[in-house]
């Protein structure tokens, strides 16, 4: 099965991969930690653009086909990378699960936000005005949506771990 969690910068969606992981025999694959690598590797001549995308895609589609269970951790925030998930799952012939992490109250994100410290060395997390200008298109094909806002962790790995039974 692949498992998308897709959704704004500080919303949870790490922290209930990391969560979700354990509970299901997962593999977590958080596009944040293969872009920082890119970047650090001094490699790339420009911006990473969605280099990050492209390997995890890869990753995803090795790892489900070797009957793993995957949970993909990105921001995913354009048609074109759900477009290329829902790929992945099909090539492989494997459930997908997209499943989009919101914040609904904006004092409760931008706290997140502005809190937020990176586990990632060298990653620099986006500030609260660089998140409100993000290109973030909105879903329109079926998905699960879990608020995080007013939620504990496990309240909301719950909630992911139900919505998973229907599948």
């Amino acid at each position: 099965m692949l498992i998308v969690l897709g959704g704004l910068p500080a919303t949870g969606k790490t922290s209930l991969a990391r969560l979700l992981a354990p509970k299901i025999r997962g593999i977590h694959l958080r596009v944040d930690t293969i872009e920082q690598a890119l970047r650090a590797s001094g490699r790339l001549a420009g911006e990473v653009e969605d280099a990050g995308y492209r390997v995890a895609f890869a990753l995803a589609e090795d790892m489900l086909r070797l009957g793993q269970v995957v949970i993909a951790d990105s921001v995913n925030p354009v048609r074109a990378s759900r477009e290329a998930w829902r790929a992945v799952a099909a090539r492989t012939g494997q459930p997908l699960v997209e499943v989009e992490i919101v914040r609904s109250d904006a004092a409760d994100h931008r706290r997140h936000v502005e809190a937020r410290v990176s586990d990632i060395e060298g990653l620099v997390v986006p500030s609260w005005a660089q998140v409100q200008a993000r290109d973030y298109e909105p879903w329109p094909e079926p998905h699960v949506i879990v608020d995080t806002t007013g939620r504990t962790p496990d309240q909301s790995v719950t909630e992911i771990l139900g919505a998973l039974q229907r599948y």
